[in-house]
């Protein structure tokens, strides 16, 4: 977690995974990235998971995601 002026910033590198694969979630302060890759026999041949905790000073209903061309996440949140 890297604090970007009014807003802390958490970056992961998912690559490897397409959009509908990544999910992230927010709970009790932390933020959890979970990606999965199903091969076409229906088995999992990849995944990925992130838990990183926010500082306390953040507000959780402003959580937002932005995956970039190069599939690099990166997770905003705002500061109080």
């Amino acid at each position: 977690v890297r604090a970007q002026g009014d807003t802390y910033q958490v970056v992961a590198d998912v690559s490897q995974f397409e959009p509908p694969d990544i999910v992230v979630t927010t709970s009790n302060c932390h933020v959890v990235i979970q990606a999965e890759k199903v091969a076409e026999d229906g088995t999992i041949c990849d995944t990925f998971t992130h838990k990183c905790q926010l500082p306390e000073d953040t507000d959780p209903l402003s959580v937002s995601c932005t995956l970039t061309e190069t599939g690099t996440l990166v997770i905003t949140v705002r500061r109080r």
